[in-house]
């Protein structure tokens, strides 16, 4: 505990602490064996930026389960992506659904991607899908919506797959449940086929309603279970997902002002979620600088504050965590 806290004072000057700051606990020496690897897909490599939303889950089986694109997966021809079995959006805002995104990875800067292609109306989820021969799983409304966008795409709407709030799904062995979320979900005009009824929205000033945004717990095959909370606000739902789904591993928003700040979060994962281990997210700034973590940004007060291993997700780095949470490797 003594080396831990020295390197902890010494956290952006030296690079074994630039992915966490709290003592990761020993993982068992066959560790790799039946991991989950957890890649994020960022916009410039080896950062953590302010755009960063995009993970890519791959199960020991082999199932590739891509997380909210966003803006920062180079659409379906982004060579990170490789295979995706399956697509997960946590709500239809164009940073999580994907209405931009960027031509090429290190397009623009850590502050401020070149997120210059359009991938309305059908977003990048949906493209993603379409161009990978995918199931796009969503709970709430957003199953119809996307299935419609299949269908005028020339996609099988029946990929569009529903996993509504306290149910499941599994898709490739891996178990999807939805959990709430506190946020907003609207649909952006921009995503309607219809220009007269999206120009109508957007004059009006409101956006169309496919229900509340959705959080997720997945179970894989070796046994981990990982929250993924969306975009949300402090919920006393969260308790769930420690006592009735056991997450051992989150991915949690950190950004403030749209969703809970870093001390919430900390909060979050220290008192309701407790994991093993977390991912912090959607940090809406510039979180690390060389992939260390930016003095005096959102995400040195989250690592400050929380309780657990905590692991910034810098693009293209994989990272590999046991049925228990623990980072196997990578981190």
């Amino acid at each position: 505990m003594k080396t831990w806290m020295t390197c902890a004072a010494l956290a952006f000057l030296c690079a074994g602490c630039a992915t966490t700051l709290s003592p990761p606990a020993p993982a068992p020496a066959n560790a790799a064996a039946g991991t989950v690897k957890v890649t994020p897909l960022g916009g410039i490599d080896g950062e953590f930026c302010a755009q960063d939303r995009a993970l890519v889950f791959e199960d020991p089986n082999g199932t590739r389960v891509l997380y909210d694109p966003g803006r920062t997966v180079a659409g379906p021809n982004d060579p990170r992506l490789g295979k995706i079995d399956v697509v997960l959006v946590s709500h239809m805002h164009g940073d999580h659904a994907g209405d931009t995104h960027i031509p090429q990875v290190n397009a623009g800067t850590c502050a401020q991607p070149a997120v210059s292609v359009s991938a309305v109306p059908n977003t990048s989820a949906v493209n993603i899908v379409l161009a990978k021969k995918a199931k796009i799983v969503t709970g709430s409304e957003m199953p119809n919506f996307f299935a419609a966008k299949l269908r005028a795409n020339g996609g099988n709407p029946a990929d569009s797959i529903l996993a509504r709030f306290g149910g499941s799904v599994t898709v490739g062995g891996v178990n999807i449940a939805t959990v709430a979320a506190l946020h907003s979900n609207g649909v952006p005009p921009a995503y309607l086929a219809n220009p007269d009824f999206a120009k109508f929205l957007a004059d009006a000033g409101i956006v169309a309603d496919v229900g509340p945004p959705t959080g997720y717990v997945l179970r894989f095959t070796n046994g981990l279970v990982v929250y993924l909370s969306g975009d949300t606000g402090i919920t006393a739902d969260m308790t769930i997902v420690r006592t009735h789904y056991n997450a051992k591993l989150a991915v949690i928003n950190i950004g403030d002002g749209f969703t809970t700040g870093p001390v919430e979060a900390a909060f979050v994962m220290n008192e309701l979620v407790r994991p093993a281990a977390v991912i912090p997210s959607h940090a809406n700034e510039v979180g690390t600088v060389g992939s260390r973590v930016r003095p005096g940004s959102k995400t040195e007060t989250f690592l400050r504050a929380v309780k657990m291993p905590a692991h910034i997700p810098l693009s293209g780095r994989t990272m590999e965590f046991d049925a228990a949470g623990r980072c196997a490797r990578g981190c």
